[in-house]
């Protein structure tokens, strides 16, 4: 007895007969990893056979090959079972893509065939060369639209990771990275090194008090590095604080979300977005959660289970922004994003982030909720922290409120310098002690001062 798939797959397809649908799994499978389409077996995996003439499989062999770009040939088997045929038409993963029938392109995903965009059309075939888009010539942009102060300074921090001094100018620099060929920028390079105002690369990010409420925002169109530092900068300065007390000389501050796991997304966003997507990059931080938005879907066919899982060869958006980006270091290894900020969000005891798509891009949510065994202990310690940790927040509202009475006129900045607190740290106490009424800001920003409210 002939073994067949149980189910349809993404390398097996079942069909009861030939039709034109046969030909577009066949393509679909030429663009992914190969596969069988299998003539005589419904949807159901029960064999049903299919009536095979004497010139049957030639016509289909040849209304195939009329009918793909470039020609799909399949192998062919022919099997009996139970005194019913099954036709086995196979093909191997096409090596120079994308395979088209009549001029559509298609992919297998899942047990799928999922027909081509415009953009994974043009995606697939640079893969195919061993390249991207952002490494090709930039026709809109001219070297003087880049910074050279910028590409100087991302040298230097090359020669600090490396050790090595970078011979030559900034512009042969860029020539030896490939973002210059042949005197031109490129797409990537523009991105990277943009001197002025930058559309493609936009970046809205909110802190939201409920879905529609904004109490602060930014908008970002420079360059890539630059938006990285912001990006951060902003996000960090709306973390929340608290502090640990261990007993020992130094109190520890622990922020409500990970860091590490926070420079991961927003690096992995600003160097796989799809930049040719009139969409901008969006970060939303609620009470609750940050919400990372990013256009542009998974490329390469992965899935959202094979990203939690592990199980994918990751590819490269922009291989050129990639690579820069490793060159000073903010890119420790291609392929391990997700995975590390699992691992990161894990480690540090809050829930599972989630991975998820969202249209035409890809979404990645961070929550506070911190996990059952990371609750358990906080509970545990409370009672013999809780003392010690009034006592240190009395002591901090002492320290900020006797420097303001000191100096009414006095920075966040002084006041975490003279208090020996962060800025964000400082932020979060002068705020509470403002909403217990316990002091008032009196005129604007410049200009203001402060006022102590004494009972």
């Amino acid at each position: 007895m002939i073994s067949f798939p149980a189910v349809e797959s993404s390398t097996a397809e079942f069909k009861t007969s030939f039709s034109e649908d046969v030909v577009i799994s066949l393509v679909a499978f030429a663009n992914a990893k190969g596969g069988s389409v299998y003539l005589g077996i419904d949807d159901f995996g029960k064999i049903k056979g299919v009536p095979v003439g004497k010139e049957s499989v030639a016509q289909w062999i040849n209304e195939i090959k009329g009918k793909t770009e470039p020609t799909v040939v399949p192998n062919v088997d022919i099997f009996e079972q139970d005194g019913k045929t099954v036709v086995a038409l196979q093909v191997s993963e096409y090596p120079v893509k994308p395979v088209s029938m009549k001029g559509r392109f298609y992919k297998r995903v899942g047990n799928s065939n999922h027909m081509l965009s415009s953009d994974e059309i043009v995606n697939m075939h640079l893969q195919t060369l061993n390249t991207s888009w952002d490494f090709y010539p930039d026709p809109q942009h001219k070297l003087s639209d880049i910074s050279e102060g910028k590409v100087v300074r991302f040298i230097r921090k090359v020669e600090e990771r490396t050790g090595r001094q970078v011979a030559g100018t900034p512009m042969a620099f860029l020539e030896k990275l490939e973002a210059l060929r042949d005197g031109k920028l490129t797409f990537g390079a523009y991105l990277l090194f943009a001197k002025d105002y930058c559309a493609s690369s936009d970046i809205q990010i909110g802190r939201f008090k409920s879905p529609t409420k904004i109490i602060d925002s930014i908008s970002l169109d420079t360059d890539l590095f630059t938006e990285t530092e912001s990006v951060l900068a902003f996000i960090r300065k709306h973390l929340m604080v608290e502090y640990i007390i261990t007993g020992a000389a130094e109190r520890t501050e622990r922020f409500d979300y990970p860091e590490d796991a926070i420079r991961e997304l927003v690096i992995n966003m600003i160097v796989h977005r799809d930049y040719r997507n009139s969409s901008g990059s969006v970060i939303k931080i609620f009470d609750d959660r940050i919400e990372f938005y990013n256009p542009g879907v998974l490329i390469g066919g992965i899935t959202i289970k094979d990203l939690i899982a592990g199980t994918y060869v990751s590819q490269a958006r922009n291989k050129l922004i990639a690579k820069m980006f490793k060159e000073i270091g903010l890119i420790e290894r291609y392929g391990s994003g997700i995975e590390r900020v699992r691992k990161i969000c894990a480690d540090y005891g809050v829930v599972e982030p989630n991975f998820k798509l969202a249209g035409d891009g890809f979404m990645a949510i961070l929550f506070k909720e911190k996990l059952p065994s990371a609750k358990s202990v906080e509970r545990t310690t409370e009672k013999t922290t809780e003392r010690t940790t009034e006592k240190t927040t009395e002591k901090t509202t002492e320290r900020i409120l006797e420097q303001i009475e000191a100096n009414p006129y006095v920075t966040m900045r002084d006041l975490a310098s003279l208090c020996n607190m962060t800025e964000d740290g400082i932020f979060w106490n002068v705020k509470k002690l403002r909403s217990e009424k316990k002091i008032e800001r009196i005129g604007g920003r410049k200009g203001g001062y402060w006022k102590v409210n004494l009972k």
